[in-house]
């Protein structure tokens, strides 16, 4: 579960020493300089999910340093990538320094000395991921020559990895363990993608990395086209420079074909717009064509076999408080 911490709580003559509590326990030890101690104001929430652990921090401007004394006191050996959400940030590590924007991800570690500043006094909001350096399947020294460099997240498996670790903030409450260690594989199989994609080593990752995050490629792909009524396996295999014959292996390891994925997708989002208000004076029928159904039978039959109802009883449903509770 999250565990939440605010300046909120704490009176301001106290929140720079505070502050640097809080950094020091949820990434390392730092020293920090803060120009306004008592108006300073921040935001850390910490998931953890086995080894591998995200935290969202949200501060105003400061300058922080993790200097080679404090790294000989102690020293989680973690690999941190940092992923801006608004502000800006600066890092700099083994001579390498970034000025990061929203948009942008670096990665630098705490078994390295490094300076980092928010420069920004409206803040700054970071999600950061914390690996274990011996977890990450990359060869260490094209990691360590990574460090304090800029990612761009704005194409490839960055925009993935992006909405899958916003998502965590609403969904990561409500999973038992079994379901974050889950968690916990996805993050590291995406960022372990990220990395070979930013290092150009994609064929230095475990064979079944690269399947799994090939498959999250292809279902963002998938999600962004679902409109179109030409969407089909060999678009899909085409647009990612795979044969049908490796297309239809993929989804085989999910029990799940190509077509019943695509089909299972528009109806999850039929039913979305159903229970949105906005679209409460679209018939049926239009919901429907705008995810590729193109015959309202057909959509209805496929609707009422997935979820147990029909679309229009559905819709009725959702103003009934006594209406039926369709099927998940």
């Amino acid at each position: 579960m999250w565990v939440r911490m605010s300046t909120d709580e704490v009176v301001p003559k106290d929140r720079a020493d505070w502050y640097q509590d809080v950094v020091s326990r949820t990434v390392a030890p730092h020293i920090l300089a803060i120009d306004d101690p008592a108006g300073f104001r921040s935001r850390t929430c910490v998931l953890s999910l086995g080894q591998v652990e995200v935290s969202w921090h949200s501060h105003a401007a400061h300058r922080a340093w993790r200097t080679p004394a404090l790294i000989r006191r102690s020293d989680p050996e973690h690999y941190l990538l940092g992923m801006i959400m608004y502000g800006r940030k600066g890092i700099s590590q083994r001579r390498t320094g970034s000025d990061l924007a929203a948009g942008d991800a670096v990665l630098f570690d705490t078994s390295h000395p490094y300076a980092a500043g928010t420069p920004d006094k409206k803040g700054t909001g970071v999600i950061i991921v914390h690996i274990p350096r011996t977890m990450i399947s990359l060869p260490a020294d094209r990691l360590d020559a990574a460090l304090g460099c800029r990612f761009i997240l704005r194409h490839g498996i960055g925009p993935i990895l992006r909405r899958f670790l916003t998502s965590l903030d609403t969904h990561a409450a409500h999973c038992a363990t079994p379901q974050l260690r889950a968690l916990e594989r996805s993050i590291l199989e995406l960022v372990s993608g990220l990395l070979a994609q930013q290092l150009d080593a994609w064929d230095r990752l475990p064979i079944e990395t690269r399947k799994q995050v090939l498959l999250r490629r292809i279902d963002a792909f998938i999600d962004h086209n679902l409109a179109d009524l030409h969407l089909a396996p060999q678009t899909i295999a085409a647009s990612h420079n795979v044969s049908l014959r490796t297309l239809y292996s993929l989804f085989e390891s999910r029990g799940e074909s190509v077509a019943a994925h695509i089909r299972r997708r528009r109806l999850q989002q039929c039913r979305t717009d159903l229970a949105d208000p906005a679209w409460l004076r679209q018939p049926v029928q239009v919901i429907g064509a705008r995810w590729g159904f193109t015959s309202p039978s057909s959509f209805s039959r496929a609707f009422r076999q997935t979820f147990g109802t029909s679309p229009s009883t559905y819709r009725r449903s959702l103003r009934t408080p006594s209406g039926p509770s369709p099927s998940p």
